[in-house]
Protein backbone atom coordinates (compact mmCIF):
# COMPACT_ATOMS: atom_id res chain seq x y z
CA UNK A 1 0.00 0.00 0.00
CA UNK A 2 2.89 2.41 0.82
CA UNK A 3 4.66 2.02 -2.94
CA UNK A 4 1.19 2.61 -4.25
CA UNK A 5 0.64 5.75 -2.23
CA UNK A 6 4.24 6.83 -3.32
CA UNK A 7 4.03 5.83 -6.84
CA UNK A 8 0.49 8.35 -6.85
CA UNK A 9 2.34 11.11 -5.66
CA UNK A 10 4.93 10.70 -7.74
CA UNK A 11 2.64 11.00 -11.13
CA UNK A 12 1.74 14.54 -9.54
CA UNK A 13 2.36 17.27 -11.96
CA UNK A 14 2.55 21.63 -11.45
CA UNK A 15 -1.82 21.47 -12.29
CA UNK A 16 -1.93 18.69 -9.67
CA UNK A 17 -0.24 21.09 -6.83
CA UNK A 18 -2.00 24.20 -8.14
CA UNK A 19 -5.69 22.55 -8.12
CA UNK A 20 -4.88 20.55 -4.56
CA UNK A 21 -3.50 24.24 -3.08
CA UNK A 22 -6.59 25.81 -4.45
CA UNK A 23 -9.10 23.56 -3.00
CA UNK A 24 -7.38 23.82 0.35
CA UNK A 25 -7.91 27.77 0.33
CA UNK A 26 -11.38 27.62 -0.68
CA UNK A 27 -11.80 25.04 2.30
CA UNK A 28 -10.04 27.31 4.63
CA UNK A 29 -12.27 30.53 2.96
CA UNK A 30 -15.30 28.53 4.06
CA UNK A 31 -14.67 27.75 7.51
CA UNK A 32 -13.93 31.13 7.67
CA UNK A 33 -16.92 32.57 6.38
CA UNK A 34 -18.91 29.86 8.99
CA UNK A 35 -16.99 31.33 11.64
CA UNK A 36 -18.13 35.02 10.90
CA UNK A 37 -21.59 33.86 9.98
CA UNK A 38 -22.19 31.85 13.22
CA UNK A 39 -24.90 34.08 14.20
CA UNK A 40 -26.81 32.96 11.05
CA UNK A 41 -26.94 29.58 11.90
CA UNK A 42 -28.97 28.14 8.43
CA UNK A 43 -26.47 29.93 6.61
CA UNK A 44 -23.23 28.63 8.62
CA UNK A 45 -24.21 25.05 8.75
CA UNK A 46 -25.18 25.54 5.13
CA UNK A 47 -21.04 26.82 4.32
CA UNK A 48 -19.95 24.14 6.42
CA UNK A 49 -21.33 22.05 4.30
CA UNK A 50 -19.80 23.56 1.26
CA UNK A 51 -16.63 23.56 2.87
CA UNK A 52 -16.57 19.86 4.08
CA UNK A 53 -17.81 18.80 0.07
CA UNK A 54 -15.12 20.92 -0.99
CA UNK A 55 -12.45 18.78 0.84
CA UNK A 56 -13.96 15.72 0.57
CA UNK A 57 -15.07 15.65 -3.17
CA UNK A 58 -12.74 18.64 -4.93
CA UNK A 59 -9.45 16.45 -4.95
CA UNK A 60 -10.88 13.55 -5.96
CA UNK A 61 -13.25 14.90 -8.74
CA UNK A 62 -10.86 17.62 -9.82
CA UNK A 63 -7.93 15.21 -10.25
CA UNK A 64 -10.10 12.82 -12.49
CA UNK A 65 -11.18 15.20 -14.65
CA UNK A 66 -7.88 16.98 -15.13
CA UNK A 67 -5.99 13.48 -15.73
CA UNK A 68 -8.96 12.92 -18.31
CA UNK A 69 -9.29 16.03 -20.00
CA UNK A 70 -5.18 16.73 -19.70
CA UNK A 71 -3.41 13.11 -20.43
CA UNK A 72 -6.11 11.13 -22.85
CA UNK A 73 -4.87 8.36 -23.73
CA UNK A 74 -6.35 5.13 -25.30
CA UNK A 75 -5.65 1.66 -24.24
CA UNK A 76 -6.25 -1.56 -26.69
CA UNK A 77 -5.39 -4.73 -25.36
CA UNK A 78 -4.42 -7.26 -28.60
CA UNK A 79 -3.75 -10.07 -26.73
CA UNK A 80 -4.04 -11.56 -23.04
CA UNK A 81 -3.47 -15.16 -23.10
CA UNK A 82 -2.37 -18.04 -20.46
CA UNK A 83 0.41 -19.54 -21.57
CA UNK A 84 0.31 -23.37 -21.68
CA UNK A 85 3.75 -24.83 -20.60
CA UNK A 86 5.02 -21.95 -18.69
CA UNK A 87 2.69 -21.11 -15.94
CA UNK A 88 2.62 -17.49 -16.90
CA UNK A 89 0.05 -15.00 -18.38
CA UNK A 90 0.91 -12.96 -21.40
CA UNK A 91 -0.61 -9.76 -22.13
CA UNK A 92 0.26 -7.37 -25.32
CA UNK A 93 -1.73 -4.31 -25.75
CA UNK A 94 -1.17 -0.62 -27.53
CA UNK A 95 -1.11 2.94 -25.95
CA UNK A 96 -2.01 5.72 -27.84
CA UNK A 97 -1.47 9.63 -26.85
CA UNK A 98 -4.90 11.31 -27.30
CA UNK A 99 -4.27 14.54 -25.42
CA UNK A 100 -2.64 17.43 -26.83
CA UNK A 101 0.61 17.50 -24.69
CA UNK A 102 3.59 14.39 -24.80
CA UNK A 103 3.81 12.46 -22.30
CA UNK A 104 7.50 12.46 -20.64
CA UNK A 105 5.93 8.94 -19.23
CA UNK A 106 3.38 6.50 -18.75
CA UNK A 107 2.42 4.17 -16.22
CA UNK A 108 0.75 0.80 -17.56
CA UNK A 109 -0.43 -1.04 -14.87
CA UNK A 110 -2.32 -4.33 -16.03
CA UNK A 111 -4.19 -6.74 -13.74
CA UNK A 112 -5.35 -10.26 -13.66
CA UNK A 113 -9.08 -10.28 -11.90
CA UNK A 114 -10.84 -13.81 -11.11
CA UNK A 115 -14.47 -13.34 -13.20
CA UNK A 116 -17.88 -14.06 -12.16
CA UNK A 117 -21.32 -14.27 -13.31
CA UNK A 118 -22.19 -11.81 -11.21
CA UNK A 119 -21.78 -8.21 -12.05
CA UNK A 120 -21.93 -6.38 -8.50
CA UNK A 121 -19.53 -9.44 -7.48
CA UNK A 122 -16.70 -8.63 -10.47
CA UNK A 123 -17.02 -4.90 -9.11
CA UNK A 124 -15.50 -6.16 -5.61
CA UNK A 125 -13.54 -8.12 -6.93
CA UNK A 126 -11.39 -5.01 -8.95
CA UNK A 127 -10.19 -4.29 -5.46
CA UNK A 128 -7.84 -7.19 -4.72
CA UNK A 129 -6.94 -8.58 -8.35
CA UNK A 130 -4.95 -11.61 -8.52
CA UNK A 131 -1.73 -10.49 -9.53
CA UNK A 132 -1.06 -6.65 -11.20
CA UNK A 133 2.27 -5.81 -12.72
CA UNK A 134 3.29 -2.24 -13.86
CA UNK A 135 5.36 -0.68 -16.86
CA UNK A 136 6.76 2.36 -17.51
CA UNK A 137 7.14 3.92 -21.03
CA UNK A 138 9.04 7.35 -21.43
CA UNK A 139 8.51 9.64 -24.18
CA UNK A 140 5.34 9.31 -26.16
CA UNK A 141 4.78 12.27 -28.64
CA UNK A 142 1.24 13.32 -29.16
CA UNK A 143 -0.85 11.51 -31.18
CA UNK A 144 1.48 8.61 -31.35
CA UNK A 145 1.23 5.26 -29.94
CA UNK A 146 3.37 2.56 -28.56
CA UNK A 147 3.19 -1.37 -27.74
CA UNK A 148 3.56 -2.67 -24.26
CA UNK A 149 3.77 -6.39 -23.62
CA UNK A 150 3.60 -7.51 -19.95
CA UNK A 151 4.53 -11.44 -18.67
CA UNK A 152 2.76 -11.98 -15.82
CA UNK A 153 4.49 -14.95 -13.77
CA UNK A 154 3.96 -17.10 -11.57
CA UNK A 155 0.27 -17.54 -12.54
CA UNK A 156 -1.54 -20.96 -10.54
CA UNK A 157 -5.21 -19.26 -10.85
CA UNK A 158 -7.27 -22.81 -12.84
CA UNK A 159 -10.78 -20.67 -13.28
CA UNK A 160 -11.77 -17.85 -15.71
CA UNK A 161 -10.21 -14.55 -15.31
CA UNK A 162 -10.48 -11.06 -16.53
CA UNK A 163 -7.16 -8.77 -17.99
CA UNK A 164 -7.54 -5.14 -17.10
CA UNK A 165 -5.28 -2.45 -18.10
CA UNK A 166 -4.94 1.11 -17.40
CA UNK A 167 -3.18 4.31 -18.22
CA UNK A 168 -1.46 7.12 -15.95
CA UNK A 169 0.10 9.66 -18.32
CA UNK A 170 1.77 12.91 -17.29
Amino acid sequence: MKEKILLFLHTFTVYDYIYFGSVFILFILFIVLTLLLREKITLALFMLLIALLDITLGPTLGYNYFHSTLYKNEITITKAKKLTFVKAVIIEGNLKNTSKFNFKECKIEASILRDTHNKYKNLILKLKPIKTDILIVKDIPKGKSTEFKFLIEPFNYQKDFNVSVTGICR
